[in-house]
């Protein structure tokens, strides 16, 4: 049971949560359990939603959204967005399932996605503090700056999801995957 309660309902939300609820429920189908859960404050919800639809706009590919997601969500322990990012990659992205091992490993089996999960791995694990050979590295598979930009965003992106659902202790509602213990 979730730390934070999650609307059962987009009528039980937050009045001022309901219009973007019905936006997610537009473009997906259903509601998953993490927007109801950020529904409980409508400022959050209106940010997460906002980011989520700027960056769908943006030059990366959505393997690529998909990619980093499995790589900052294994990395930060987060089995709620490794559930969903898992469920998203087989069925929206398309990703094979040794992708997304490689991806849950900071990796890509793909050589122009590869130079972007690392690095997206390196950002979340230096926090920021990446090097010049870093930078340079992901220029050099291709990747302009904008799409730098971009490879950043997501990984804030999905560290916050991944804290708001780790501290809430949101309810899988995906086929469960878990996370690897670091020792």
């Amino acid at each position: 049971m979730s730390r934070i309660p999650t609307a059962a309902t987009i009528e039980a939300a937050p009045v001022n949560s309901r219009s973007l609820l019905e936006v997610v429920k537009k473009q997906l189908g259903l509601v998953p359990n993490i927007f109801r859960m950020v529904a409980s404050s409508p400022a959050a919800l209106e940010g997460y939603v906002s980011l989520l639809g700027a960056l769908g706009k943006g030059e990366l590919p959505a393997a690529t959204h998909e990619r980093i997601a499995l790589a900052v969500a294994e990395l930060n322990g987060c089995d709620y967005c490794l559930s969903a990012h898992t469920y998203l990659g087989k069925n929206v992205a398309k990703l094979a399932d040794s992708e997304m091992t490689a991806n849950r490993s900071g990796a890509s089996n793909d050589v122009e996605a590869d130079a972007a999960v690392r690095f997206a791995s390196k950002v979340l694990r230096q926090r920021g503090h990446v090097s010049d050979d870093d930078v340079r590295a992901v220029r050099a598979a291709g990747y302009t700056d904008a799409q730098v930009v971009e490879i950043v965003q997501h990984v804030a992106l999905n560290t916050w999801t991944n804290y708001v659902n780790n501290v809430a202790e949101t309810a899988i509602d995906f086929p469960v995957v878990t996370a690897r213990k670091v020792a």
